[in-house]
């Protein structure tokens, strides 16, 4: 199995009610790709963080393999999700993938 591991910083032009829109919309697209993509075993958006945090949201994904994250990265519905609900909002993103 191998694990895909995002943290998002939303950018800081958003007021508090762009980023609770932004994050929810986030949260339904990527965890709608639920059964649409080979090789993608769970996939959950963490949008609840404590205060103590210093991103905003956490994409917690799992995978039958490597080569099955490298097509999800490709797949036409996980791209349309990133370019419409993820990219255009995000500050910073840091990854983090490692095999379990």
């Amino acid at each position: 199995m191998t694990k895909h591991i995002i943290l998002w910083t939303l950018k800081d032009s958003l007021s508090a009610e762009e980023k609770a829109a932004v994050k929810a919309g986030i949260k339904t697209g990527l965890e709608g790709l639920a059964g649409q993509i080979p090789g993608l075993v769970e996939i959950h958006v963490q949008t609840d963080c404590l205060p103590s945090s210093n991103a905003d949201l956490m994409l917690d994904s799992t995978f039958t393999d490597a080569a099955a994250l490298q097509g999800y990265s490709v797949h036409p519905a996980h791209v349309a999700v990133a370019d419409g609900k993820v990219r255009p909002y995000v500050q910073v993103r840091s990854c983090l993938d490692f095999d379990v």
